[in-house]
């Protein structure tokens, strides 16, 4: 079983906690995160239909849980708690193989379920509450602040920038803000702030236009992250980060028994405490449907990506795959295009699409559009299993287009994935469209000549 134990892991694991005002403002080692990593993800089905949100493949080779916990290293947090509920199992077996293999990560880095207890017989019900059903716990390490994450979003933030803005503001709660349009702000909760970054008013969502418009934000603020009073971003999204004070969270836990940071607990504060607004101008997405995973994946492919996985600085850290170079068996023409390790290509053209690891493509194939997750074997042991294809690949002549492949799955030969139809929705057997995007799910077998 292999770890990740490359020196800069290594390092930037011992130092946890550590300060160095050279490269960070503040001192970390009174900082935990906590990241929520129990959703159950309905609407990136069927992507989940077997694994939690925060367990799927993106990038190649990565977990989008993975985000958050290298987000969390890179800032040289002190501690990171990752709470787990559904489907969970997956998701712990990548932790363990990936960090908590490395007897450095092993005391920054604790996952906690969910479970019953004599007084709490109830699962977690939102995301406050699974904070309140951990805080007992939580309590007995020597934490100021605590900064709660989602496991779903994809970012590369500098959190202690976020922590020196707290202890300046002296804030009991600091929200991630990003300036965002009035398209984006309708389905985000969206602050109004006044000229000191604090935050005077919150709401979930605004529909109502004159609601709207009460809430733009300030020129002076936006120019503060160098956007101009022209650009049509006038409003600040909640990126749903937060970062507590260790009373203030308590108190608020105690105050509201609510369910949810966004919708319930958020709203309570403003009312009882000094909630301020980080500002934020980088990349950040919310990996909340088919369409946006697909497209932020693929997003990768270009030379401008807007989320580098390439920064030497504030690396994503992963599983480390102990396998062969891809490899290419003709002349395949490949444009915008990631191949990860392992990969045996003999296709005729692969465009704009990624490739995970071990993936196996037969000659004569196109591929455009489209993410390959990979395999986790390139040979079953159990050939004549009905839920395993002997040899997980896709087969001689194919056409595929638009699509999301997840592991370890079998197409034949001849099989046209193009959604010929134009569909935006279909559930069939074993491959599914959202999104106008066609889905082929976990461990799926498609047949000979199969047209889509």
């Amino acid at each position: 079983m292999t770890t990740l134990t490359t020196s800069k892991f290594n390092r930037m694991i011992k130092n946890a906690g550590s300060f160095d005002p050279a490269t960070h403002p503040v001192d970390m080692k009174t900082v935990a995160s906590i990241i929520l990593g129990g959703g159950e993800g309905s609407r990136l089905y069927p992507l989940t239909l077997t694994s939690a949100k925060p367990a799927v493949n993106f990038g190649g080779k990565y977990r989008i849980i993975d985000v958050p916990i290298s987000n969390s290293i890179n800032a040289n947090c002190y501690k990171t708690f990752i709470l787990t509920q559904f489907l969970s199992s997956s998701l712990h077996q990548h932790i363990f193989q990936t960090y908590l293999q490395n007897p450095l990560a092993a005391n920054k880095i604790e996952i906690l379920t969910a479970e019953q207890k004599p007084a709490q017989k109830d699962w977690f019900q939102g995301t406050a509450d699974a904070v309140r059903q951990n805080i007992d716990y939580l309590l007995e390490h020597p934490i100021e602040y605590f900064l709660i994450l989602s496991g779903d979003q994809l970012y590369n933030i500098d959190f202690t920038k976020m922590v020196a803005f707290a202890k300046r503001t002296d804030a009991d709660l600091v929200i991630a803000s990003l300036p965002v349009n009035a398209q984006d702000a309708s389905r985000m909760g969206i602050m109004k702030v006044n000229k000191n970054d604090f935050v005077t008013d919150f709401h979930e969502k605004p529909q109502d236009k004159a609601l709207l418009q009460s809430l733009r934000c300030p020129s002076e603020i936006l120019e503060k992250v160098g956007i101009p009073s022209s650009s049509k971003r006038l409003y600040l999204g909640s990126m749903g980060i937060y970062l507590f004070k260790r009373k203030a969270l308590v108190d608020l836990l105690a105050k509201d028994s609510r369910e949810d940071f966004g919708k319930h607990l958020i709203p309570t504060k403003l009312q009882t405490g000094k909630v301020a607004a980080f500002l934020y101008d980088g990349y950040w997405e919310d990996i909340g449907t088919i369409e946006t995973f697909y497209k932020a994946n693929l997003a990768m492919t270009e030379s401008n990506s807007p989320f580098s996985l390439h920064d030497e600085a504030r690396p994503i850290f992963s599983y480390r795959y102990d396998l062969p170079p891809a490899k290419f068996y003709i002349n395949t023409q490949i444009q915008r295009a990631i191949i990860c390790e392992g990969s045996i290509i003999e296709a005729d053209e692969i465009n704009h699409s990624i490739l995970g690891p071990r993936t196996v493509i037969e000659k004569g194939c196109i591929i455009r559009d489209t993410y390959i997750m990979g395999n986790d074997y390139y040979h079953s042991t159990i050939k004549d299993h009905h839920r395993m294809p002997c040899r997980p690949k896709i087969g001689e002549n194919c056409i595929i287009r638009q699509t999301i492949i997840d592991r370890n799955v079998c197409i034949g030969k001849g099989v046209q994935l193009v959604n010929k139809d134009k569909l935006t929705h279909y559930n069939g057997d074993n491959i599914f469209i959202r999104d106008g995007i066609i889905i082929v799910p976990k461990g799926a077998t498609i047949p000979d000549g199969f047209i889509l």
